[in-house]
């Protein structure tokens, strides 16, 4: 469901009374667009680099889609990683809105334990050799000191997930961030354990879209799409 769906929907129960859903928070999340960390030549390194000239098209491309298919937002988030704020530059535009930085949207790896982000000059170079999802208990960088496992960014992730559904009840959000961010929305609203099963892979500037809603006898969140890329179609 995408701009042309989105409605308050009437739900039958059992009882011969219906129950009408409430709160509904509308989220998208959207990966950045091709940076320089995406290359195969960077391979195991970490970096808060920009993006590549294709990731510049990929987002332009989004932008130009974006109001066609998703309603403006109530409130546009973006990672403080130059990849993300370099695709919300061009989402912003798109819809004439700002931008609302937050640290708990950027890449695993990329803040401490404490879920404060490290510095330019401070940031680990290298992710450790392990997938971080295979070991979530573990530092998912090197040097390993300070560094956030899997578990704390997670966390991290979570908190910004809890915060927003109550900051932005019946509101339109859209969030610019990484696809380890939306691998972490994913074991947060499906309940994940520590150790997954199945890996969610998100394309450069793919968009997924998820609803909060409460209303009695039924689950508060549903999928709607995952890592729409309809914008990249005709990208050359």
């Amino acid at each position: 469901m995408f701009l042309e769906e989105i409605k308050t929907e009437v739900f039958t129960t059992a009882a011969p009374t219906q129950q009408k859903a409430t709160n509904i928070v509308h989220l998208y999340l959207i990966r950045h667009g091709q940076s320089y960390v995406n290359l195969p030549e960077w391979q195991g390194r970490n970096g808060d680099e920009l993006l590549t000239e294709l990731g510049q098209r990929q987002a332009a491309a989004l932008a130009a889609w974006l109001p066609d298919h998703v309603p403006p937002p109530d409130i546009l988030y973006a990672s403080t990683m130059h990849r993300a704020r370099e695709t919300a530059e061009h989402v912003a535009r798109a819809y004439q809105c700002a931008i609302r930085f937050d640290d708990r949207l950027r890449e695993v790896g990329n803040n401490r334990a404490d879920h404060t982000p490290w510095s330019a000059n401070e940031l680990p170079p290298k992710f450790a050799e392990y997938w971080a999802t295979a070991r979530p208990f573990a530092p998912s960088v090197v040097p390993a000191e300070f560094s956030e496992t899997y578990m704390h960014f997670r966390t991290r992730v979570g908190l910004f997930i809890e915060d927003m559904i109550d900051q932005h009840r019946d509101k339109v959000v859209i969030a610019v961030c990484h696809g380890g961010v939306v691998d972490a929305v994913f074991d947060h609203v499906f309940n994940v354990g520590p150790w997954r099963r199945c890996e969610i892979w998100t394309q450069n500037t793919g968009l997924t879209y998820f609803q909060y809603m409460e209303h009695a006898g039924r689950e508060v969140w549903r999928l709607h799409g995952h890592d729409r890329t309809d914008h990249l179609t005709n990208l050359q």
